[in-house]
């Protein structure tokens, strides 16, 4: 089972290592900081399933670590109804 989706963030763990595969090397500077899935698929100009391929041997190396994005909390409902009525009252 593929750990990846399109949201889920990607962080190197380490620099680029001399020998890597070029997309690996290109993935590891790209995961810097936190970046999603698709963000490295769209800048490597690849499919995003060889992207999720490539970041599994990344992970199985333990290069990069991936966690996905923070859902966000419930809404409270008066909350919602005090929106509804600012927006209302525009």
């Amino acid at each position: 089972d593929n750990p990846f989706d399109l949201v889920t963030l990607v962080v190197a763990e380490c620099e680029p290592a001399p020998g890597m595969q070029s997309e690996h090397t290109a993935i590891l500077r790209l995961a810097a900081f936190p970046t999603a899935v698709v963000e490295i698929a769209a800048e490597l100009r690849l499919p995003v399933s060889i992207t999720k391929v490539l970041l599994c041997d990344l992970l199985a190396a333990g290069r990069v670590s991936a966690r996905h994005p923070r859902t966000s909390a419930v809404l409270d409902p008066d909350i919602l109804e005090q929106v509804l009525v600012g927006l209302r009252n525009l």
